[in-house]
């Protein structure tokens, strides 16, 4: 009998099987009547307790399966076993079909048996979904193992493979058969493995979650392939590692087509080399034949009237050969410019005062044709150039766009700081950091683009034959690029043309002494009659220095190459100064001929006499304390005031 302790649990059972609607929970008699119903049971299979209870539990199996007995088996292995469970087919009383989970329990009562809890479980969806998974991995390792331009597979955390596609036997060579359970590391080349790369690997796809490079890697049979490889670490649902997946492609064919590439580019440049050497060349020899038929020209002719006693008309021939001397000088002084080999003396400058002192001369070079305008920076920085040059660059810049306004126009010279990121640097092929703009703008034809992009060419100019050598632009930009900096043009055709030269920011004051334009000197013979030794394999140079350091009143020494120079300078002779060339025969330059000689002589003064400026002779373009340069070739005057500055500095 029960108790109201009870009736109560009875009552609070009953409550709460009536109130799960997700799983359906019902009684059977021992026949497989159904005896109770919830609301579970109801959503789940569509009949009312009113209609259901009473019926054989049956009704709830396919026809197919009622016609099989399993109704039947499923009761009596519940009743001799305890429990029955299942997944099948159910029928809803509106004849549709859902997927079920189902669990019978046998009740006993004073062990006697009494009936079945029956618990039922729609798992359609749940079906449907791993049904969807198991396709979908079907499918997908249906791909993988279809795929044959790329070798796919899994490693277990050891590095052991554990699976093997097609693409993995066609490019490594080995079928799944021979592979799988072998070691990735056989797929390396003997010094990777050596050096611990196949490790290298593994660690670092464990602990950064991939790794991808390309290598060398070799098949079964021994031959190597380029290939490119990602290695990616596979977690489970915790979180603990379980393999990676290896993905691996071979591109041997691509990386040759690419070297192959690399290839014809390089002879694509070899040639274009070429045929600008040979442009250069050409354009040397037109104007240097020009030159030189000016100079022996004039030399011959003096020879004849000198026969002829008409010393008179002297002049005359010496005028025309020295100006043919001059203008082969500057040419090339235009070509070490645009080679960027000339020997600079970088020095802090002033943009702003050299535009300044160079006014009058640009409004007389332009003609009054040309409205100039200058707009400069307040504050500027220094900047850190031969100021020579700078004023070369500018006149010539003026110069081209006096040329590009044949009616007029209006020229205008800017100055600004730049500071530089690595961006902006990038897109002007430079480095980072803070420069000097300056700016020469014209608003006269403009050029296009074709024309901007070989303007920097050496001996490319559009202006009429036998009025432009070809070699200003270039020699600016050779000047800017030796100098730390760029030069950049901007141009459109009927607008005008901008040329703007970036020079590096000098971190430091400009002194009077710096920009100061000296007087041209007054030349006085030595007082002291101090020694220089001059150095110079050219005979004929070697006797020109010495008899202007004669004329001067300097004692002079000679020799013809580095080794007769160490020779004297080693003596105990007194040296003042010491002229040398920068090429010498024998193995030895002047400057290390120099620096020998400054281990025994740390205060001597040294001169550069070059043609053409190494720089390895020079320390790449910058001179150390009491060394000075001077270009050839020069004139007798201009090396007596040289000689003369350095000996009265010392």
């Amino acid at each position: 009998m029960q108790t109201g302790t009870d009736k109560i649990k009875a009552y609070a059972y009953e409550q709460l099987v009536q109130s799960i609607v997700d799983y359906a929970i019902y009684m059977l008699d021992c026949e497989g009547r159904i005896a109770t119903w919830n609301p579970g049971a109801e959503r789940a299979k569509g009949y009312s307790a009113e209609e259901i209870i009473g019926e054989h539990f049956s009704r709830f199996y396919t026809e197919e399966e009622r016609g099989a007995g399993i109704p039947a088996l499923a009761l009596r292995t519940a009743a001799e076993t305890g429990r029955f469970m299942a997944e099948g087919w159910r029928v809803r009383k509106d004849g549709s079909r859902f997927w079920a989970a189902v669990v019978i329990d046998r009740i006993f009562e004073n062990d006697k048996l009494i009936g079945f809890a029956k618990i039922t479980r729609d798992m359609t969806e749940a079906r449907n979904a791993a049904l969807a998974a198991t396709e979908s991995e079907r499918r997908f390792r249906l791909l993988v193992e279809s795929v044959t331009d790329y070798a796919i597979y899994m490693l277990s955390p050891e590095g052991v493979v554990s699976n093997w596609n097609a693409g993995a036997a066609r490019i490594k060579g080995y079928s799944a058969e021979e592979i799988v359970g072998q070691h990735f590391s056989r797929f390396y080349t003997p010094e990777d493995i050596e050096r611990g790369a196949p490790a290298r690997v593994l660690q670092t796809a464990r602990e950064k979650g991939s790794f991808s490079a390309e290598g060398w890697r070799v098949r079964k049979d021994g031959s190597r392939f380029w290939a490119s490889v990602v290695v990616d670490a596979i977690h489970d649902d915790e979180g603990q590692l379980i393999g990676f997946a290896k993905v691996t492609r071979d591109l041997t064919e691509r990386r040759e087509a690419l070297l192959e590439l690399e290839r014809s580019r390089e002879q694509l440049f070899q040639a274009q080399k070429m045929e600008a050497v040979g442009q250069l060349t050409g354009g040397l020899a037109h104007d240097f034949n020009n030159l030189l038929t000016g100079i022996t020209g004039s030399l011959e002719l003096m020879r004849t009237r000198l026969a002829q006693g008409r010393i008179n008309e002297l002049e005359r021939y010496i005028t025309a050969a020295s100006g043919s001397a001059s203008r082969a000088a500057t040419l090339t002084h235009r070509l070490l410019a645009f080679s960027r080999r000339q020997t600079l003396e970088p020095k802090a400058v002033d943009a702003n005062r050299v535009i300044t002192g160079m006014e009058d001369l640009i409004r007389r070079t332009v003609g009054p044709a040309i409205k100039m305008e200058t707009v400069l920076a307040v504050g500027l920085w220094p900047c850190f150039c031969d100021a020579n040059y700078l004023e070369n660059a500018i006149l010539n810049l003026c110069i081209n766009a006096r040329d590009a306004m044949p009616d007029g126009g209006r020229l205008t010279l800017e100055t600004a700081n730049a500071w530089l990121d690595d961006t902006a640097a990038r897109e002007r092929d430079m480095s980072a950091g803070q420069y000097v703009a300056l700016c020469v703008s014209d608003n006269g034809v403009g050029m296009a683009p074709d024309v901007v992009a070989r303007a920097f060419d050496p001996f490319f100019t559009t202006k009429p034959a036998g009025q432009g050598t070809g070699l200003g632009l270039s020699m600016i930009y050779g000047f800017a690029k030796q100098s730390g900096g760029q030069a950049r043009i901007y141009s459109e055709v009927g607008s005008g043309t901008t040329v703007k030269i970036y020079l590096p920011r000098h971190l430091g004051a400009v002194t009077d002494e710096q920009v100061k334009r000296p007087d041209r000197p007054r030349l006085e013979a030595s007082a002291r009659g101090e020694t220089v030794l001059v150095v110079d394999d050219e005979a004929v140079v070697r006797m020109l220095v010495t008899e202007t350091l004669a004329e001067l009143g300097y004692q002079a020494l000679e020799a013809a190459d580095a080794k007769a120079g160490l020779k004297i300078l080693d003596s105990d002779t007194d040296i003042d100064l010491l002229i040398t060339d920068v090429g010498l025969p024998g193995g030895m330059n002047g400057r290390q001929m120099a620096d020998a000689a400054r281990g025994k002589r740390p205060h001597l003064k040294v001169l550069f006499i070059t043609g053409y400026a190494e720089n390895a002779a020079v320390g790449s373009g910058h001179l150390e304390p009491g060394m000075h340069v001077l270009s050839k070739p020069f004139a007798m005057e201009q090396l007596a005031a040289r000689i003369r500055s350095i000996v009265k500095d010392s």
